[in-house]
């Protein structure tokens, strides 16, 4: 049984420490991405305050495909340089909207979500898939968000053998 971290911590950097170290744990040992996504997913979900939806789009080769989330039912597919979620993976950046009703060709799923931050799956240079989290609040997310979500990332590549 694995502890979730709480939001009784003071930054968000630090909030997004023990995020990490306990994905380390949950994911020590086991290179599934999809066992290691789903669990991330979950974890952020209960995690991040004010979030709606977290989960990950996986790069097939062509487009991302939906892949483990929390929140409501999703779009399956996404063409690349398409939304936030497809520009992210085109660019293998990260992409941080504090209004997604200001992105050109935003991608609603669900139509509360108002802001929205994907950060790239990336590996020996290869596209992976992103991750995704949304907010019904605008602005929600920060530079510290993005640091710890690609920490994150960096986490889940560093246990993915290809």
């Amino acid at each position: 049984m694995y502890e979730l971290p709480n939001d009784s911590f003071e930054t968000t950097t630090e909030l997004y420490a023990n995020i990490v170290q306990s994905l380390e744990h949950m994911t020590e040992g086991e290179s599934n991405l999809i066992a290691n996504l789903a669990n991330t997913s979950s974890v952020l979900y209960h995690c991040l305050r004010d979030v709606n939806w977290a989960g990950s789009y996986l790069f097939d080769g062509t487009e991302l495909v939906l892949g483990p989330f929390h929140g409501k039912p999703a779009c399956i597919r996404i063409a690349m340089g398409r939304g936030v979620c497809g520009w992210a993976a085109a660019e293998q950046r990260t992409v941080l909207v504090p209004n997604v009703a200001e992105f050109p060709g935003h991608i609603a799923c669900d139509a509360v979500s108002r802001s929205e931050i994907v950060v790239p799956l990336v590996k020996n240079n290869e596209l992976i898939g992103v991750i995704d989290v949304d907010s019904p609040l605008l602005d929600r997310f920060s530079d510290d968000d993005a640091r710890g979500l690609e920490q994150i990332a960096a986490l889940l590549m560093s246990r993915l053998t290809l």
